[in-house]
Protein backbone atom coordinates (compact mmCIF):
# COMPACT_ATOMS: atom_id res chain seq x y z
CA UNK A 1 0.00 0.00 0.00
CA UNK A 2 1.56 3.12 -0.70
CA UNK A 3 1.47 6.28 1.71
CA UNK A 4 -0.11 8.94 -0.88
CA UNK A 5 -2.48 11.24 0.81
CA UNK A 6 -4.34 12.35 -2.14
CA UNK A 7 -4.59 11.29 -5.78
CA UNK A 8 -4.09 14.55 -7.92
CA UNK A 9 -5.70 15.10 -11.27
CA UNK A 10 -5.61 17.44 -14.10
CA UNK A 11 -7.81 18.12 -16.50
CA UNK A 12 -7.54 19.33 -20.50
CA UNK A 13 -10.55 20.57 -21.64
CA UNK A 14 -13.33 22.78 -20.02
CA UNK A 15 -16.11 22.12 -22.27
CA UNK A 16 -19.10 20.56 -21.75
CA UNK A 17 -17.94 17.30 -20.17
CA UNK A 18 -15.01 18.39 -18.07
CA UNK A 19 -17.16 21.24 -16.81
CA UNK A 20 -19.29 17.81 -15.76
CA UNK A 21 -16.02 15.77 -14.52
CA UNK A 22 -15.05 19.18 -12.01
CA UNK A 23 -18.58 19.64 -10.69
CA UNK A 24 -18.63 15.54 -9.86
CA UNK A 25 -15.34 15.56 -8.30
CA UNK A 26 -15.22 19.00 -6.16
CA UNK A 27 -19.68 18.24 -5.34
CA UNK A 28 -19.03 14.57 -4.47
CA UNK A 29 -15.36 14.74 -2.78
CA UNK A 30 -16.83 13.49 0.51
CA UNK A 31 -18.39 10.11 -1.02
CA UNK A 32 -15.29 9.84 -3.30
CA UNK A 33 -13.05 9.94 -0.47
CA UNK A 34 -15.43 7.53 1.23
CA UNK A 35 -14.57 4.60 -1.27
CA UNK A 36 -11.58 5.28 -2.03
CA UNK A 37 -10.25 6.08 1.65
CA UNK A 38 -7.97 9.29 0.54
CA UNK A 39 -9.20 12.62 -1.41
CA UNK A 40 -9.28 12.68 -5.03
CA UNK A 41 -7.90 16.52 -5.97
CA UNK A 42 -8.69 18.39 -8.98
CA UNK A 43 -5.51 20.43 -9.10
CA UNK A 44 -5.25 22.04 -12.38
CA UNK A 45 -8.03 22.59 -15.47
CA UNK A 46 -6.14 23.58 -18.45
CA UNK A 47 -8.08 25.27 -21.36
CA UNK A 48 -7.81 27.73 -24.10
CA UNK A 49 -10.71 29.81 -22.86
CA UNK A 50 -10.43 30.05 -18.74
CA UNK A 51 -12.34 33.26 -18.32
CA UNK A 52 -15.80 32.02 -19.08
CA UNK A 53 -17.65 31.08 -16.06
CA UNK A 54 -18.78 26.99 -16.43
CA UNK A 55 -20.89 27.72 -13.21
CA UNK A 56 -18.37 25.00 -11.29
CA UNK A 57 -17.14 26.34 -8.07
CA UNK A 58 -13.62 25.45 -8.34
CA UNK A 59 -12.32 27.10 -5.30
CA UNK A 60 -8.35 26.71 -5.31
CA UNK A 61 -8.14 24.56 -8.58
CA UNK A 62 -5.45 26.39 -10.87
CA UNK A 63 -6.83 27.53 -14.25
CA UNK A 64 -4.58 27.58 -16.65
CA UNK A 65 -3.80 27.74 -20.54
CA UNK A 66 -0.34 25.81 -20.19
CA UNK A 67 -1.62 22.01 -20.82
CA UNK A 68 2.38 21.08 -21.36
CA UNK A 69 2.78 21.73 -17.77
CA UNK A 70 -0.16 20.72 -16.38
CA UNK A 71 1.44 16.81 -17.54
CA UNK A 72 4.77 17.51 -16.79
CA UNK A 73 3.33 18.46 -13.37
CA UNK A 74 4.49 16.23 -10.79
CA UNK A 75 2.19 16.44 -8.14
CA UNK A 76 -0.27 15.44 -10.54
CA UNK A 77 -0.94 11.30 -10.85
CA UNK A 78 -3.82 11.27 -13.98
CA UNK A 79 -4.31 13.36 -16.60
CA UNK A 80 -7.94 13.68 -18.20
CA UNK A 81 -8.18 14.57 -21.67
CA UNK A 82 -11.21 15.68 -23.03
CA UNK A 83 -10.52 18.31 -25.85
CA UNK A 84 -12.01 15.38 -28.00
CA UNK A 85 -10.81 15.17 -31.87
CA UNK A 86 -7.35 14.09 -33.27
CA UNK A 87 -5.13 16.91 -32.48
CA UNK A 88 -3.85 17.86 -30.15
CA UNK A 89 -5.54 15.30 -28.23
CA UNK A 90 -2.90 12.22 -29.24
CA UNK A 91 -0.29 14.12 -28.45
CA UNK A 92 -1.12 15.08 -25.02
CA UNK A 93 -2.15 11.66 -24.42
CA UNK A 94 1.07 10.41 -25.50
CA UNK A 95 2.94 12.97 -23.90
CA UNK A 96 1.48 12.18 -20.57
CA UNK A 97 2.01 8.53 -21.09
CA UNK A 98 5.75 9.05 -21.56
CA UNK A 99 5.90 11.33 -18.47
CA UNK A 100 4.43 7.79 -16.42
CA UNK A 101 0.87 9.97 -16.08
CA UNK A 102 -2.11 7.67 -15.84
CA UNK A 103 -4.65 8.81 -18.74
CA UNK A 104 -8.60 9.23 -18.31
CA UNK A 105 -10.32 10.09 -22.09
CA UNK A 106 -13.40 10.47 -23.33
CA UNK A 107 -12.51 10.43 -26.95
CA UNK A 108 -14.43 7.94 -29.01
CA UNK A 109 -12.72 8.98 -32.10
CA UNK A 110 -9.30 9.12 -31.27
CA UNK A 111 -9.19 5.66 -29.85
CA UNK A 112 -11.43 4.53 -32.91
CA UNK A 113 -8.42 5.66 -35.16
CA UNK A 114 -5.16 5.39 -33.04
CA UNK A 115 -6.13 4.02 -29.96
CA UNK A 116 -3.39 0.82 -30.94
CA UNK A 117 -0.76 3.20 -30.70
CA UNK A 118 -1.85 4.70 -27.77
CA UNK A 119 -2.38 1.00 -26.03
CA UNK A 120 1.17 -0.18 -26.60
CA UNK A 121 2.54 3.11 -25.53
CA UNK A 122 0.70 2.79 -21.64
CA UNK A 123 1.15 -1.06 -21.79
CA UNK A 124 5.07 -0.30 -22.21
CA UNK A 125 5.28 2.58 -19.74
CA UNK A 126 3.19 0.26 -17.05
CA UNK A 127 0.39 3.22 -16.74
CA UNK A 128 -3.00 2.85 -17.47
CA UNK A 129 -5.75 4.63 -19.91
CA UNK A 130 -9.49 4.47 -18.62
CA UNK A 131 -11.78 5.36 -21.19
CA UNK A 132 -15.05 4.25 -19.92
CA UNK A 133 -16.67 7.50 -21.05
CA UNK A 134 -15.98 7.28 -24.69
CA UNK A 135 -19.12 4.72 -25.77
CA UNK A 136 -22.55 5.12 -24.36
CA UNK A 137 -21.99 7.75 -21.91
CA UNK A 138 -22.95 6.93 -18.19
CA UNK A 139 -23.63 3.27 -19.22
CA UNK A 140 -21.02 1.21 -17.79
CA UNK A 141 -20.67 -1.21 -20.50
CA UNK A 142 -16.61 -0.76 -20.98
CA UNK A 143 -16.42 -1.71 -17.10
CA UNK A 144 -18.89 -4.55 -17.79
CA UNK A 145 -17.03 -6.01 -20.87
CA UNK A 146 -14.05 -6.25 -19.40
CA UNK A 147 -14.91 -7.31 -15.78
CA UNK A 148 -18.95 -8.18 -15.17
CA UNK A 149 -18.90 -10.38 -18.66
CA UNK A 150 -15.09 -11.40 -18.58
CA UNK A 151 -15.92 -14.89 -18.25
CA UNK A 152 -18.43 -14.68 -21.64
CA UNK A 153 -17.76 -15.52 -24.79
CA UNK A 154 -19.41 -12.32 -25.93
CA UNK A 155 -21.61 -13.98 -28.99
CA UNK A 156 -23.35 -10.24 -30.03
CA UNK A 157 -23.58 -7.22 -29.34
CA UNK A 158 -26.60 -4.12 -30.68
CA UNK A 159 -26.26 -1.09 -29.36
CA UNK A 160 -28.14 1.96 -29.81
CA UNK A 161 -25.04 4.07 -29.19
CA UNK A 162 -26.15 7.67 -30.54
CA UNK A 163 -28.72 9.43 -28.60
CA UNK A 164 -29.10 12.37 -31.65
CA UNK A 165 -30.05 9.58 -34.04
CA UNK A 166 -32.13 7.76 -31.54
CA UNK A 167 -34.23 10.91 -30.86
CA UNK A 168 -34.58 11.62 -34.55
CA UNK A 169 -36.53 8.34 -35.19
CA UNK A 170 -38.52 8.23 -32.29
CA UNK A 171 -39.67 11.69 -33.23
CA UNK A 172 -40.24 10.47 -36.59
CA UNK A 173 -42.07 7.42 -35.47
CA UNK A 174 -44.06 8.73 -32.25
CA UNK A 175 -45.49 11.65 -34.55
CA UNK A 176 -45.11 11.06 -38.17
CA UNK A 177 -42.56 13.86 -39.23
CA UNK A 178 -39.75 14.14 -41.86
CA UNK A 179 -36.08 13.59 -40.97
CA UNK A 180 -34.99 17.23 -41.87
CA UNK A 181 -37.73 18.63 -39.77
CA UNK A 182 -37.04 16.69 -37.23
CA UNK A 183 -33.17 17.22 -37.44
CA UNK A 184 -34.09 21.12 -37.32
CA UNK A 185 -35.19 20.45 -33.95
CA UNK A 186 -32.68 18.84 -32.97
CA UNK A 187 -30.03 21.07 -33.38
CA UNK A 188 -32.41 23.70 -31.88
CA UNK A 189 -32.67 21.89 -28.52
CA UNK A 190 -28.97 21.01 -28.56
CA UNK A 191 -29.16 17.16 -29.53
CA UNK A 192 -27.73 17.66 -32.55
CA UNK A 193 -24.51 19.76 -33.89
CA UNK A 194 -24.71 22.93 -36.54
CA UNK A 195 -22.67 20.37 -38.64
CA UNK A 196 -24.64 16.65 -37.93
CA UNK A 197 -22.49 14.10 -40.30
CA UNK A 198 -20.11 12.34 -37.24
CA UNK A 199 -23.98 11.56 -35.79
CA UNK A 200 -26.37 11.16 -38.41
CA UNK A 201 -24.46 9.43 -40.87
CA UNK A 202 -23.22 6.79 -38.29
CA UNK A 203 -19.74 7.82 -38.21
CA UNK A 204 -19.98 8.51 -33.79
CA UNK A 205 -21.57 4.96 -33.68
CA UNK A 206 -18.79 3.25 -35.44
CA UNK A 207 -16.10 5.14 -33.62
CA UNK A 208 -18.06 3.32 -30.54
CA UNK A 209 -18.52 0.34 -31.90
CA UNK A 210 -14.85 -0.18 -33.16
CA UNK A 211 -14.22 0.28 -29.33
CA UNK A 212 -16.71 -2.15 -28.40
CA UNK A 213 -15.76 -4.52 -30.52
CA UNK A 214 -12.12 -4.50 -29.01
CA UNK A 215 -12.75 -5.35 -25.52
CA UNK A 216 -15.57 -7.77 -26.39
CA UNK A 217 -13.18 -10.06 -28.39
CA UNK A 218 -9.27 -8.82 -28.08
CA UNK A 219 -8.74 -7.89 -31.35
CA UNK A 220 -7.80 -4.61 -33.00
CA UNK A 221 -10.11 -3.20 -35.20
CA UNK A 222 -9.44 -1.23 -38.12
CA UNK A 223 -11.92 1.99 -38.07
CA UNK A 224 -12.07 1.69 -41.78
CA UNK A 225 -13.05 -2.02 -42.12
CA UNK A 226 -16.26 -1.28 -40.32
CA UNK A 227 -19.30 -0.16 -42.43
CA UNK A 228 -20.89 2.49 -41.63
CA UNK A 229 -24.50 3.86 -42.77
CA UNK A 230 -26.58 6.73 -41.28
CA UNK A 231 -30.26 7.56 -41.18
CA UNK A 232 -30.57 10.84 -43.52
CA UNK A 233 -32.86 7.98 -46.04
CA UNK A 234 -35.36 7.15 -43.28
CA UNK A 235 -38.34 7.95 -44.54
CA UNK A 236 -42.17 8.64 -42.69
CA UNK A 237 -43.38 5.34 -44.99
CA UNK A 238 -40.53 3.07 -44.18
CA UNK A 239 -41.32 3.99 -40.27
CA UNK A 240 -45.10 3.12 -41.45
CA UNK A 241 -44.48 0.01 -43.09
CA UNK A 242 -42.15 -1.13 -40.18
CA UNK A 243 -45.03 -0.56 -37.67
CA UNK A 244 -47.34 -2.60 -40.23
CA UNK A 245 -45.06 -5.33 -40.09
CA UNK A 246 -44.59 -5.03 -36.33
CA UNK A 247 -40.57 -3.80 -36.11
CA UNK A 248 -39.21 -0.44 -34.99
CA UNK A 249 -36.25 1.17 -37.27
CA UNK A 250 -33.19 2.33 -34.65
CA UNK A 251 -29.48 3.32 -35.98
CA UNK A 252 -27.67 0.00 -34.50
CA UNK A 253 -24.16 -0.71 -33.86
CA UNK A 254 -24.10 -4.31 -34.10
CA UNK A 255 -20.88 -6.94 -33.87
CA UNK A 256 -21.13 -10.82 -33.28
CA UNK A 257 -18.48 -13.31 -33.83
CA UNK A 258 -18.96 -16.41 -36.32
CA UNK A 259 -16.58 -18.98 -37.75
CA UNK A 260 -13.46 -17.11 -36.40
CA UNK A 261 -14.69 -13.59 -38.02
CA UNK A 262 -16.48 -10.63 -36.40
CA UNK A 263 -18.93 -8.61 -37.94
CA UNK A 264 -18.83 -4.93 -37.01
CA UNK A 265 -21.46 -3.09 -39.04
CA UNK A 266 -23.72 0.70 -38.21
CA UNK A 267 -26.71 1.11 -40.51
CA UNK A 268 -30.55 1.49 -39.74
CA UNK A 269 -31.81 -1.88 -38.37
CA UNK A 270 -35.68 -3.15 -38.69
CA UNK A 271 -36.31 -4.43 -34.53
CA UNK A 272 -39.07 -6.71 -33.40
CA UNK A 273 -41.33 -4.39 -31.24
CA UNK A 274 -40.92 -6.33 -28.81
CA UNK A 275 -37.26 -6.66 -28.73
CA UNK A 276 -36.20 -4.94 -25.50
CA UNK A 277 -33.70 -2.48 -27.12
CA UNK A 278 -36.88 -1.35 -29.77
CA UNK A 279 -38.06 0.27 -26.53
CA UNK A 280 -35.78 2.72 -25.90
CA UNK A 281 -36.78 6.03 -26.98
CA UNK A 282 -35.26 9.59 -27.22
CA UNK A 283 -31.83 10.30 -26.59
CA UNK A 284 -31.59 7.56 -24.55
CA UNK A 285 -29.01 4.85 -25.45
CA UNK A 286 -29.04 0.97 -25.13
CA UNK A 287 -26.88 -1.90 -25.95
CA UNK A 288 -28.14 -6.10 -25.58
CA UNK A 289 -24.91 -7.68 -25.03
CA UNK A 290 -24.93 -11.48 -25.12
CA UNK A 291 -22.76 -13.80 -23.47
CA UNK A 292 -22.34 -18.05 -23.59
CA UNK A 293 -22.57 -17.91 -19.83
CA UNK A 294 -24.68 -15.13 -18.96
CA UNK A 295 -27.25 -15.03 -21.69
CA UNK A 296 -28.82 -12.05 -23.25
CA UNK A 297 -27.87 -8.67 -20.63
CA UNK A 298 -29.45 -4.99 -21.41
CA UNK A 299 -27.56 -1.60 -20.24
CA UNK A 300 -29.20 1.60 -20.94
CA UNK A 301 -29.61 5.22 -19.78
CA UNK A 302 -27.94 8.59 -21.30
CA UNK A 303 -25.23 8.10 -23.41
CA UNK A 304 -24.06 11.47 -23.86
CA UNK A 305 -24.13 15.48 -21.59
CA UNK A 306 -22.03 17.07 -18.98
CA UNK A 307 -22.93 14.39 -15.89
CA UNK A 308 -23.36 11.55 -17.26
CA UNK A 309 -20.23 10.93 -19.33
CA UNK A 310 -18.35 13.13 -16.43
CA UNK A 311 -19.90 10.28 -14.08
CA UNK A 312 -18.04 7.82 -16.31
CA UNK A 313 -14.63 9.86 -16.60
CA UNK A 314 -14.71 9.53 -12.32
CA UNK A 315 -15.58 6.03 -12.06
CA UNK A 316 -12.04 5.52 -14.23
CA UNK A 317 -10.41 7.97 -12.22
CA UNK A 318 -11.77 6.29 -9.00
CA UNK A 319 -10.37 2.87 -10.47
CA UNK A 320 -6.89 4.18 -11.58
CA UNK A 321 -6.72 5.88 -7.67
CA UNK A 322 -7.42 2.51 -6.26
CA UNK A 323 -4.67 0.48 -8.56
CA UNK A 324 -2.29 3.63 -7.26
CA UNK A 325 -3.17 3.26 -3.76
CA UNK A 326 -2.19 -1.01 -3.85
CA UNK A 327 0.52 -0.56 -5.83
CA UNK A 328 -0.70 -2.74 -8.76
CA UNK A 329 -1.38 0.03 -11.52
CA UNK A 330 -1.34 -1.47 -14.70
CA UNK A 331 -3.26 -4.63 -13.16
CA UNK A 332 -5.86 -5.08 -16.35
CA UNK A 333 -4.70 -4.79 -19.82
CA UNK A 334 -5.65 -1.48 -21.43
CA UNK A 335 -7.55 -3.81 -24.12
CA UNK A 336 -8.98 -6.10 -21.59
CA UNK A 337 -7.25 -9.22 -23.12
CA UNK A 338 -3.48 -10.68 -21.79
CA UNK A 339 -3.74 -12.67 -25.10
CA UNK A 340 -5.25 -10.78 -27.69
CA UNK A 341 -5.88 -12.60 -31.02
CA UNK A 342 -6.38 -10.92 -34.29
CA UNK A 343 -9.45 -11.84 -36.06
CA UNK A 344 -10.86 -10.84 -39.81
CA UNK A 345 -13.58 -8.46 -39.80
CA UNK A 346 -16.53 -9.92 -42.42
CA UNK A 347 -16.47 -7.85 -45.20
CA UNK A 348 -20.26 -6.55 -45.49
CA UNK A 349 -21.05 -8.36 -48.67
CA UNK A 350 -20.45 -11.30 -46.88
CA UNK A 351 -23.29 -10.81 -44.15
CA UNK A 352 -26.06 -12.68 -43.82
CA UNK A 353 -29.43 -11.01 -42.81
CA UNK A 354 -33.15 -10.78 -43.77
CA UNK A 355 -34.14 -7.48 -45.68
CA UNK A 356 -37.04 -4.94 -45.99
CA UNK A 357 -37.01 -3.70 -49.35
CA UNK A 358 -39.10 -1.44 -51.14
CA UNK A 359 -39.29 -0.70 -54.72
CA UNK A 360 -40.82 2.51 -56.12
CA UNK A 361 -42.85 0.10 -58.81
CA UNK A 362 -45.41 0.40 -61.75
CA UNK A 363 -49.02 -0.78 -60.87
CA UNK A 364 -48.95 -3.31 -64.20
CA UNK A 365 -49.33 -6.88 -64.78
CA UNK A 366 -46.19 -8.53 -64.21
CA UNK A 367 -43.94 -6.05 -62.07
CA UNK A 368 -44.46 -8.57 -59.29
CA UNK A 369 -43.24 -11.47 -61.23
CA UNK A 370 -40.06 -10.04 -63.10
CA UNK A 371 -39.27 -8.61 -59.27
CA UNK A 372 -39.53 -11.43 -58.13
CA UNK A 373 -37.64 -13.51 -60.61
CA UNK A 374 -34.67 -11.44 -60.32
CA UNK A 375 -34.40 -11.86 -56.36
CA UNK A 376 -35.12 -15.57 -56.37
CA UNK A 377 -32.35 -16.43 -59.75
CA UNK A 378 -30.11 -14.55 -57.13
CA UNK A 379 -31.06 -16.97 -53.88
CA UNK A 380 -33.34 -14.63 -52.13
CA UNK A 381 -36.73 -16.03 -50.67
CA UNK A 382 -39.57 -13.84 -50.24
CA UNK A 383 -41.29 -14.22 -46.90
CA UNK A 384 -44.05 -11.81 -47.42
CA UNK A 385 -45.36 -8.78 -49.44
CA UNK A 386 -47.00 -5.45 -49.14
CA UNK A 387 -48.43 -3.26 -51.84
CA UNK A 388 -50.06 -0.14 -51.38
CA UNK A 389 -51.76 2.42 -53.89
CA UNK A 390 -53.18 0.61 -56.31
CA UNK A 391 -54.37 1.77 -58.99
CA UNK A 392 -52.31 4.82 -59.37
CA UNK A 393 -51.01 6.07 -62.40
CA UNK A 394 -47.21 7.24 -61.02
CA UNK A 395 -45.49 3.85 -59.40
CA UNK A 396 -46.26 2.75 -55.98
CA UNK A 397 -44.64 1.61 -53.45
CA UNK A 398 -43.92 -2.39 -53.40
CA UNK A 399 -42.37 -4.06 -50.02
CA UNK A 400 -40.53 -7.29 -49.77
CA UNK A 401 -39.76 -8.95 -46.95
CA UNK A 402 -37.14 -11.47 -47.38
CA UNK A 403 -35.80 -14.34 -45.47
CA UNK A 404 -32.25 -14.76 -44.08
CA UNK A 405 -29.90 -14.08 -47.62
CA UNK A 406 -26.38 -13.05 -48.22
CA UNK A 407 -25.63 -9.07 -48.93
CA UNK A 408 -23.70 -9.96 -51.96
CA UNK A 409 -26.48 -11.72 -53.82
CA UNK A 410 -29.25 -8.82 -52.37
CA UNK A 411 -26.79 -5.79 -54.21
CA UNK A 412 -26.33 -8.15 -57.27
CA UNK A 413 -30.56 -8.37 -57.34
CA UNK A 414 -30.84 -4.90 -57.11
CA UNK A 415 -28.16 -3.57 -59.16
CA UNK A 416 -30.80 -5.50 -62.18
CA UNK A 417 -33.76 -4.26 -60.81
CA UNK A 418 -33.23 -0.41 -60.24
CA UNK A 419 -31.95 -0.82 -64.29
CA UNK A 420 -35.74 -2.23 -65.16
CA UNK A 421 -38.61 0.13 -67.08
CA UNK A 422 -40.96 -0.70 -64.55
CA UNK A 423 -39.13 0.17 -61.75
CA UNK A 424 -38.68 4.40 -60.69
CA UNK A 425 -35.69 5.29 -58.71
CA UNK A 426 -33.45 2.83 -56.62
CA UNK A 427 -34.91 1.04 -53.78
CA UNK A 428 -34.74 1.57 -50.09
CA UNK A 429 -32.95 -1.43 -48.63
CA UNK A 430 -33.16 -2.17 -44.70
CA UNK A 431 -31.58 -4.83 -42.52
CA UNK A 432 -33.88 -6.69 -40.26
CA UNK A 433 -32.33 -8.20 -37.29
CA UNK A 434 -34.53 -10.79 -34.91
CA UNK A 435 -31.89 -10.75 -32.15
CA UNK A 436 -32.26 -11.23 -28.67
CA UNK A 437 -35.56 -10.34 -26.64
Amino acid sequence: MTSKKSINVGIIGFGTVGSGTACILIENADIIKRRLGIPVKLKKIADLDIKRDRGVKLGDVQLTNDAKGLITDPDIDIVVELIGGYKPAKEFILDAIKHKKHVVTANKALLAVHGEEIYAAAQKAGVTVGFEASVAGGIPILRSLRDGLAANQIESIYGIVNGTCNYILTLMTNEGRKFDEVLKEAQAKGYAEADPTFDIEGIDSAHKLAILTMLAFGTPVKFEDIYTEGISKITPLDIDFARDLGYKIKLLAITKKARGEVEARVHPTMLPGDFSIATVDGVFNALNVVGNAVGSTMFSGRGAGDMPTGSAVVSDIMDIGRDILSGCAGRMPVAAFREREPLKIRKMEDITSCYYLRFAAMDKPGVLSRISGVLGKNNISIESVIQKGRGAAEAVPLVMMTHEAVERNVRSALAEINTMDCVAGPTMVIRVEEGQK
